[in-house]
């Protein structure tokens, strides 16, 4: 891949917080690069690193040590856990600065879609919403920008199941149709399959799995059968009842043995990596 082809990239990137007697590194060592276009899903325990991350390629934060490449702050759009929108503002009033702060780019046509069904008017106050229409002119504020790098940490989390489906596909939509490159974190781990086709899975501040979904999952099988030595494949988890086995494995060439062999799906290799403790190589 050219610099042109790649939307985000981290080299050696690390992150520590409060120096000796702080809360220590974030992120250490880590490297990925992502292609332009991708729904990349960033998937990893509470304390993984993920928000940390987000921050640093929106420009919030400044790296420790290493580099991180992303876009210029015009082109690039980030909605945080929390939302933080002017209290006093209403919705109109809000959507207004979007227009005013990235002349030229603004649709308001989109904004404005995103933030109906919301159950509020437009001049309603920020601080009178609740937490999934914070979530609503949040979203409308950081897509109405067309940016080319949308980053979401935890975008859906305050939103009932029928909105977070109607926006999910809102948001699809939209990327697929202007090529826009998606950073998401989640832990709905069902809201993730069928919307990402890229992985970056963090671990204990480092990245655990990085790459397209489809190829990753090519890359795993999920087998059952007699208790037998899988070498020379790397075990990412196995079970043992009495004499069957039951193992997700990132197979090096056919898997050869007295097994019972599938692909797995997304929501299996992610529990799987995220229950081992040191994760099997990247």
């Amino acid at each position: 891949m050219t610099k042109d082809d790649i939307a985000l990239e981290a080299d050696l990137l690390g992150k520590r917080y409060g120096g000796r007697r702080g809360r220590g590194w974030a992120l250490r060592e880590c490297d990925f690069a992502l292609p332009a276009g991708r729904i990349c899903a960033l998937v990893g325990p509470n304390g993984a690193g993920k928000s940390t991350l987000l921050a640093l390629a929106a420009g919030l934060l400044r790296p420790t040590e290493g580099t991180i490449g992303a876009p210029a702050r015009e082109d690039l759009a980030y909605v945080a856990q929390d939302k933080p929108l002017h209290p006093r503002l209403s919705v109109a009033d809000t959507l207004r600065m979007g227009r005013e702060l990235n002349p030229g780019r603004w649709d308001s046509a989109l904004a404005e879609r995103i933030v109906e069904g919301g159950g509020f008017s437009s001049d309603t106050l920020v601080h009178h919403l609740s937490g999934g229409q914070r979530t609503r002119v949040a979203l409308a504020l950081a897509l109405g920008k067309r940016p080319g790098l949308l980053l979401l940490d935890e975008p859906m989390a305050d939103l009932d199941p029928l909105a977070r489906h109607q926006l999910m596909g809102v948001l699809m939509a939209d990327a697929a149709e202007h090529g826009t490159t998606v950073v998401m974190s989640s832990h709905i781990l069902t809201e993730l399959e069928g919307a990402c086709d890229h992985l970056l899975l963090l671990h204990g501040g480092r990245v655990r799995l990085d790459g397209a979904v489809d190829e990753l999952l090519a890359a795993h099988t999920l087998l059952t059968g007699p208790v037998a030595d899988l070498a020379p494949h790397t075990v990412v988890e196995s079970r043992t009842t009495g004499r069957q086995l039951t193992a997700l494995i990132r197979h090096e060439g056919p898997v050869e043995g007295p097994w019972e062999t599938s692909e797995p799906s997304l929501e299996d290799l992610l529990l799987a990596h995220l229950r081992t403790t040191e994760g099997a190589p990247a």
